[in-house]
């Protein structure tokens, strides 16, 4: 790929070879993200962080992202207060804000509306989540995340066993994420979910033509075992008709210290892209875990600084600007990232 201009949709567009090269400048980024060092490689550049559903960690971390490299942020963050309310087309949208910006992140409820807003962007956009779709920064960090914590236990991607569980049907960070992997070789993935909520038969058929192995099962307890890393979701009730559909599936797939402890390999890595359903009647990762040493869930959230701050400066052009124009910061700061 040639990052530079570009829009990222999705994660067909890369290759092993792009996903290496974001890890690798994802690497260099930590002294920056750490606020070891600052940086203005992206000094007057703009940001239109532009969120048409809610969000918290995708949307701040993009912009905390930008802002770490030197850049400026300008947030929308729903769609009553934008023009879109009033009748304007994603089309006019584009174009009018890519006039004020110099790249552009985007979430919006419709599938293929990124891609629609794209087309018309005078500068590259990312793909925040489109729907169920797809969430291809957060498929390149939980992935990222990945590769640090196997090489904690010196396993590599190629060969590791995974267990998803949850709202396999509507998560598209596990759609991303199944489909990135697909550049990896002999990974053995357990599907865990209702049989209503099963991963959309085109992503199993893809991986299972890839090479991988794919067992599906509504058995959590059975499934969870003799994986490296178990990926949690939530049940997507926004993605549901109502809240009483949604409460069908809810709390039905849970982990906790006694169900890890009972089943899962003493290293595997939890993750889960947040937020959780803390609720009582969900609870699909409970508290008791919280403390657990395999519990990979906030490391997964500074990675995606990492990442994010990795695509900003592909995309910009500015990877081998960002240490000749650092400096140490100027302020105290005590480390948060041990």
């Amino acid at each position: 790929m040639d990052f530079r201009g570009a829009h990222i949709i999705s994660v067909n567009q890369f290759e092993r070879d792009d996903v290496e090269r974001v890890f690798e400048v994802a690497d260099t980024m930590e002294p920056y993200a750490h606020r070891e060092r600052i940086t203005k490689a992206l000094d007057g550049a703009i940001l239109g962080n532009m969120f048409f559903e809610p969000s918290t960690r995708t949307r701040v971390s993009f912009g905390c992202a930008f802002n770490l490299l030197g850049g400026h942020v300008r947030e929308t963050t729903d769609v009553k207060s934008s023009s879109i309310s009033k009748g304007e087309s994603l089309y006019d949208t584009a174009r009018v804000i890519s006039g004020y910006s110099d790249v552009i992140v985007m979430r919006h409820p419709q599938v293929g509306s990124v891609a629609e807003f794209a087309k018309a962007s005078r500068v590259p956009v990312i793909n925040g989540g489109d729907g169920p779709n797809e969430h291809p920064s957060q498929a390149l960090l939980d992935l990222y995340t990945i590769r640090k914590e196997l090489v904690s236990n010196e396993r590599p991607i190629d060969g590791m066993h995974i267990a998803m569980v949850g709202d396999l049907k509507h998560g598209r960070t596990v759609h991303s994420l199944s489909q990135l992997l697909l550049l990896y070789k002999d990974i053995q993935f357990t599907l865990i979910s209702p049989n209503e909520l099963k991963m959309p038969t085109d992503i199993v058929g893809k991986l299972r033509e890839a090479g991988h192995t794919v067992v599906e099962t509504d058995d959590m307890e059975a499934g969870l075992s003799d994986n490296d890393t178990v990926y949690l979701t939530r049940i997507q009730e926004e993605r549901f008709t109502s809240k009483l559909e949604a409460d069908i599936y809810r709390g039905r797939f849970r982990l906790n210290q006694a169900i890890y402890t009972r089943n899962c390999q003493p290293n595997t890595v939890i993750m889960h892209p947040l937020p959780r359903d803390s609720r009582k009647d969900a609870n699909e990762l409970d508290n008791d875990l919280n403390q657990h040493p395999n519990l990979a869930i906030f490391r997964q959230t500074d990675n995606g600084v990492l990442v994010r701050m990795a695509l900003f400066a592909l995309i910009l052009d500015v990877a081998d600007k960002v240490e000749q124009t650092g400096s140490k910061v100027g302020w105290y700061t005590e480390s948060r990232f041990e």
